[in-house]
Parts: structure tokens; sequence; C-alpha cells
């Protein structure tokens, strides 16, 4: 199984690129030690639709050109369950258990998420109740697989 990031949006460099860089680069290190096969990271080009579903609908066709095959589609989205740290590791390893092709995490752009691609996914995951700009909620999303990936590999990174 392979691990995703699919983020609709650029980022561009500064310290926000660098943050989800380091993430990055320490998941595609962790991968192998929990039995995945490797990370990746997808940014898909925002749309410039006339209207917010427009947008959506456009954005939504993307994502799932760059889903693999057989891959588990959960998005983050506001709306999503709050799950721990150890409740996202352990569905990151049910995916892998699974023998699913691909754990995809896809982030929306500014106007969210397809209805359609929503009622697809297999889960939906909140960083919170607040709303966070999509750099950082990119960088959270990366961080978060990171630290899933050390608690299945019994890693101290987390202390919780």
């Amino acid at each position: 199984m392979r691990l995703l990031i699919i983020a609709v949006g650029r980022l561009k460099a500064g310290p926000e690129r660098d943050l989800f860089d380091r993430y990055a680069k320490r998941l595609a290190e962790m991968t192998r030690a929990v039995g995945i096969s490797g990370f990746e990271s997808r940014e898909i080009d925002e749309s410039r639709g006339r209207r917010p579903e427009d947008r959506q609908a456009e954005e939504a066709r993307a994502i799932r050109a760059a889903l693999p095959a057989g891959g588990r589609l959960v998005l983050c989205d506001e709306r999503g369950k709050s799950l721990t740290s150890a409740e996202f590791a352990a569905e990151i390893a049910s995916a892998r258990d699974q023998g699913e092709a691909a754990y995809c995490l896809v982030l929306g752009g500014p106007d969210g998420l397809d209805p359609k691609l929503r009622a697809a996914a297999r889960a939906s995951i909140a960083f919170g109740a607040m709303t966070w700009p999509h750099q950082l909620a990119r960088i959270m999303a990366a961080e978060q697989a990171y630290r899933a990936l050390t608690i299945l590999a019994g890693h101290p990174y987390h202390r919780a």
C-alpha cells in the first residue's frame, strides 16, 4: 500500500513548503518500517470555474484522476470526524492490512469538496472544528500521517 496526500493548490516556496517537505521526507523514510511501500504528494491546480460548484466539480475530476485504482479515499474536511492520532494510525493500519492499494488523504480547494466526491469517500476527517489555512492543513496532514506511522512502528515520537 502507498500513502498519498492529494491537495488542491500549490504550496509556494517559503516556510510552509519547507515544513511540509520536512514531514514528507520523514514519511518517505518511515513507510517501509510499517509495511507501506512509499509516500507521495500530488498537487492539483485550483479550478478557474466561474461558480463555486463548478470549481468543486472540476477539482473533483482532477482529484479522481490522481487517485490510484483501488485506493481508499479519505477527505480532510471541517465536517469530518475528529480522530485521535492513535485512531488515525489505526485507520491507516486497517487500510494496509485489508490490502488497499493506497491510502489517499485529500485536501480540497478554497471552495471545499464536491458533494459527489464526499459521497464516494470512505471517510472524512477533521483537524478540529476550526477552519485552517490550506497551507497549514497540508502541513498538519503530513505531520499527522508521519505521527501515525511512528505510532505503528512503536517509535517514541508520539508520547501521548
